[in-house]
């Protein structure tokens, strides 16, 4: 590139909160992860059963680590009705008496596509960019500032369009995909949307300085990254070259 685009220029005055929505909506546009092309390859049915397969195993370990970054973030907050309004995204993904939550609702998929659930469940196959992508954003909710980690969970924003997009690739593409595999996605579309309207009604409310606006723009680019590098590692390794780390999941089409 021979300039900088303007979602990854520094903060130097002040933005309007209008503004401020204006330059995270650019920074997904540019940079969320429906962009990569191992979603385009997915999404278009141009995968084998035994990458779709690669792919939910290891997203596992990126749903199930959700409630475990959520509810670190609760233990720092100090504000009772901000808890209580966070709270929400710990049972959605782990459920309750009345929902199965959604790390149920993604095993359900790793089960209709043949994975051992308990081995799903352990980790123990999936690529070590993964597991370090996960453990990061784990650590990052955990230690940095509460702006900053309220505002890595903007990406919220853009999940819609790629659940909806999954969901009708997929149900039109493989054969072994159907509507209850895919019901984690279905949830979530409205899920993520109104997560998201919270997070970025904190972010315009508590960002007024340029430095404040600095930290949502780089809590927003981290996770940008912690999504994107999981899907590098998933092409590097089940597309091309091929390249699948030792102790990681060897797919039958590739089991000599």
């Amino acid at each position: 590139m021979t300039e900088l685009v303007a979602s990854v220029k520094k903060i130097l005055e002040p933005l309007s909160a209008d503004a401020l929505e204006e330059h995270l909506y650019a920074i997904g546009a540019e940079r969320y992860h429906n962009l990569h092309p191992f979603h385009h390859l997915l999404h278009s049915g141009a995968l084998n059963k035994g990458q779709v397969q690669a792919w939910a195993l290891n997203r596992y370990c990126y749903q199930a680590a959700i409630p475990m970054k959520d509810a670190s973030l609760i233990g720092r907050i100090e504000d009772r009705e901000l808890r209580r309004e966070w709270l929400h995204r710990v049972t959605d993904h782990d459920g309750t008496d009345d929902d199965e939550g959604g790390i149920m609702r993604w095993l359900i998929l790793t089960d209709g596509l043949g994975l051992d659930r308990d081995f799903v469940i352990s980790r123990a196959g999936a690529l070590p960019a993964t597991r370090f992508a996960v453990e990061a954003y784990i650590r990052y909710v955990r230690e940095m500032p509460l702006l900053q980690a309220v505002a890595s969970s903007l990406t919220e924003l853009f999940a819609p369009k790629i659940h909806r997009d999954r969901i009708a690739g997929m149900l039109q593409n493989y054969d072994f995909i159907d509507d209850n595999l895919m019901s984690y996605g279905t949830r979530r579309l409205n899920q993520a949307t109104s997560d998201a309207e919270f997070a970025l009604t904190y972010v315009r409310a508590h960002a007024i300085t340029a430095e404040q606006q600095q930290m949502v723009v780089d809590a927003l680019l981290f996770k940008m990254n912690v999504l994107w590098v999981q899907l590098d590692a998933l092409h590097m390794a089940y597309v091309e070259p091929g390249m699948i780390p030792p102790g990681a999941f060897v797919p039958d089409d590739r089991r000599g």
